[in-house]
């Protein structure tokens, strides 16, 4: 049974299965910000920072199976005046080992649901063009805005286009 949870505060994170996460998404060839082969030391400097930065503007979702991280998703919640309504999802992943199971839409639902308790009636995000990630996307609702070439670097170092995404919440 998959299980999701809002990770607060760092202590409370499986970060061994998140810097796991990370090493396996980047090894399947996801543009997420780093190159292939991805180093463990690197997965864990990057959970760090996220981990060092968690509070009211950026959340954290974990799913587990029995106890093994099966996916995360992030959700920074922007903070300027005129932009307190939006909020971008960053980092939606899925262990290879559990793709295929609902756990993308699992992790989005929770992010949804606490982004409208949050007050927040738009969110955005990019993906890949042509990344197995968009079809989850529009799938669940997304409306492509545009699409900008060459943006991301897949881990061979090959450009790519990334494709923006937004979603309007039902207030």
């Amino acid at each position: 049974m998959i299980a999701v949870r809002r990770i607060a505060h760092a202590d409370d994170a499986p970060r061994a299965g998140l810097s796991g996460l990370l090493v396996d998404t980047v090894d399947r060839g996801a543009s997420v910000g780093f190159f292939a082969p991805m180093q463990t030391a690197t997965a864990d400097g990057y959970w760090d920072d996220v981990l060092a930065r968690l509070g009211p503007t950026l959340l954290l979702w974990v799913a587990e199976e029995d106890g093994a991280v099966a996916g995360s998703v992030q959700l920074a919640l922007c903070e300027r005046e005129n932009g307190r309504h939006r909020a971008d999802v960053q980092k939606l992943f899925v262990h290879g080992r559990h793709r295929g199971r609902g756990i993308a839409s699992m992790l989005m639902a929770n992010l949804e649901a606490q982004a409208r308790a949050c007050a927040r009636s738009l969110l955005i995000l990019d993906t890949l063009a042509g990344s197995d990630a968009e079809a989850i996307y529009r799938h669940l609702g997304w409306i492509r805005a545009g699409a900008i070439p060459d943006f991301a670097a897949f881990p061979d170092g090959t450009l790519h286009p990334t494709v923006y995404y937004y979603k309007i919440l039902a207030r």
